[in-house]
């Protein structure tokens, strides 16, 4: 068994009601897609030996943990997100052995593992699912999933009006081992990924026994997929609405943001909290308020839960100090630490989102201004790692790449993509392999090209290229997480203290620190705070004078 890296926490400190220490408060967490991080075994997609051997550059950009997207047993269908054996690692990222070493070689460089967890559906090449349909109507197996009979005078038409978010009716008909037609199961996302019945109880055992499997071997923590979907209100009701995508993150549905979802996760608590080594879960929670994330981490709850609200703010600055107060605000009764991310694996990065104009969503099709997207990435980093809390980093984005917008369609594999309604489809974008070199088929990802192609630019945003490079993304991050870690007044906390500044520009102070953020298009002049610490581009002081650059961050030690 894959030994921890630290004694359990207290859970207890006297500065709040409630409020509980552990290595996640502050911790800098880093998303890596297996499938584009890096290449063990050139065939052209990343794996865990790629990942195991790439963990040293990790340890020296400063992060506390890499948090794995799913790595496990899968047809592929939703890119892992349909998940066949929870137990199991798939074929094209390796072995459980190659899982035990990076667990092993990454708490030997101190850094945490977080695996991803998807329990609100399987994928329907789960043993569960292929003996439901074999054995037909009346299969035990089939009351842990959502089967109904359909509407209609032969039952033709779904059971109710849901829709699935990936485009079109959230339900599919079965048909019977006989050959006619069936029952209707739930897939709130693709057909291959029917929906669990979590008012099993062999379910929740079930689930129960995966995080055991997982934390037995070594992981640190578990990002949970859905976090917000796993229970339905009572009879499936019918919502009533069609364009249902244009209410999420609006309303409480039906399907999700249930408040009986807080039990399950009252349960896996008591798991974790019997292991050793401060582990964590973390929920992916879309939900209508941050007042209604905050309800998953409740100290008998989660340990945190991702700032969704935050990642969709536009670049301005009395937008994202209203999203920053109400942020904290919320978190701060349940003790836990507000977290802050800016891209992931399922929207645009954020280069590509602020080089837009705003109010695209987070799925934007078009490259817009490159300059001036990366002016404002790195401007919006420095502030999202001078707040307090926990900040999420993904992959390649500390070197400032770019969304790729123009893969040719024949080239995309975003299962979204090929549906005629729902999610845009675009998200391979964000997910083409980081590059590592200058040179290369695939820039240093592996010796066998890349599962999506790589743009000719990406040679000069290589780690390689980066590295030592004075003014480089790359080495931009790496100060600034450097300068968290090491002062006193940054990492965890609660509060903000914002101070007088001109219109467009926010001045946030800490104890012992000052970040200044000009969010406007044209230079600023303040009176210096401080000593310059770090910026995100080119500052002078003159004097007790400064000039804010357009779209740029300045942190300061006073």
């Amino acid at each position: 068994m894959t030994q921890h890296l630290a004694a359990p926490s207290t859970g207890t400190s006297d500065d709040a009601p409630g409020h509980r220490t552990g290595w996640w408060q502050d911790a800098v967490i880093y998303q890596v897609y297996p499938r584009s991080f890096a290449d063990g075994n050139g065939d052209g997609m990343g794996d865990l030996a790629g990942v195991t051997a790439r963990l040293p550059y990790l340890r020296d950009l400063g992060v506390d943990a890499v948090w794995l997207s799913p790595f496990y047993a899968s047809p592929q269908a939703d890119a892992g997100y349909d998940v066949a054996d929870y137990r199991a690692i798939d074929p094209m990222f390796g072995t459980l052995l190659d899982a035990d070493a990076l667990i092993r070689e990454a708490h030997g460089l101190s850094l945490r593992v977080i695996v991803d967890l998807v329990p609100n559906h399987s994928s329907d090449q789960h043993e569960w699912f292929k003996r439901a349909l074999a054995e037909g109507p009346g299969s035990a197996l089939r009351e842990r999933y959502h089967f109904r009979p359909g509407k209609g005078t032969d039952g033709e038409l779904p059971p109710n009006d849901w829709e699935s978010i990936f485009g079109g009716p959230a339900w599919t008909r079965t048909t019977d081992p006989d050959g006619t037609p069936g029952d209707w199961y739930l897939h709130l996302f693709a057909p291959e990924q029917p929906d669990f019945n979590w008012e099993h109880p062999a379910v929740a055992d079930e689930f129960r026994s995966i995080l055991r499997f997982w934390l037995d071997m070594g992981a640190d923590g578990f990002r949970v997929d859905v976090a917000h979907g796993l229970v339905k209100a009572e009879g499936l009701p019918d919502l009533g609405s069609h364009d249902q995508l244009k209410l999420l993150g609006n309303d409480v549905m039906p399907f999700f943001d249930q408040d009986g979802v807080h039990e399950i996760y009252r349960s896996w608590r008591t798991v974790l909290d019997e292991y050793s080594g401060d582990r964590v879960l973390v929920a992916e929670a879309w939900t209508p308020t941050v007042e209604r994330t905050a309800n998953y981490v409740r100290p008998d709850e989660m340990h945190q839960a991702f700032n969704f609200q935050y990642l969709s703010t536009a670049w301005d600055a009395a937008e994202l100090r209203t999203v920053i107060d109400s942020s904290l605000d919320a978190m701060r009764p349940v003790g836990a630490p507000t977290t802050w991310v800016l891209s992931n694996h399922d929207v645009t990065r954020h280069a590509t989102r602020f080089g837009n104009p705003p109010g695209l969503g987070t799925q934007i099709r078009t490259p817009g201004d490159r300059e001036l997207g990366l002016r404002r990435a790195r401007a919006a980093t420095l502030l999202m790692l001078a707040l307090p809390g926990s900040a999420y980093i993904y992959q390649g984005e500390e070197l400032g790449l770019p969304d790729v917008t123009d893969l040719p369609d024949e080239a995309r594999q975003d299962p979204s993509f090929f549906r005629a309604e729902g999610q845009d489809g675009y998200r391979d974008g964000c997910r083409v392999p980081i590059p590592w070199t200058r040179e290369g088929s695939s820039y240093g990802f592996g010796s066998g090209g890349s599962w999506l192609p790589q743009p000719d630019s990406w040679g000069e945003l290589s780690v390689e290229a980066q590295s030592g490079t004075e003014g480089s993304t790359l080495e931009l991050y790496r100060a600034a997480i450097a300068a968290r870690r090491e002062h006193p007044g940054l990492g965890a906390g609660t509060d903000v203290e914002w101070l007088d500044a001109p219109e467009g520009v926010l001045a946030l102070g800490r104890p012992g620190f000052v970040a200044t953020v000009n969010t406007t298009g044209a230079p600023v002049s303040i009176a210096a705070p401080g000593t310059l610490l770090l910026a995100s581009g080119p500052v002078a002081v003159d004097g007790t004078t400064v000039e804010l650059p357009a779209d740029t961050t300045v942190w300061w030690t006073v």
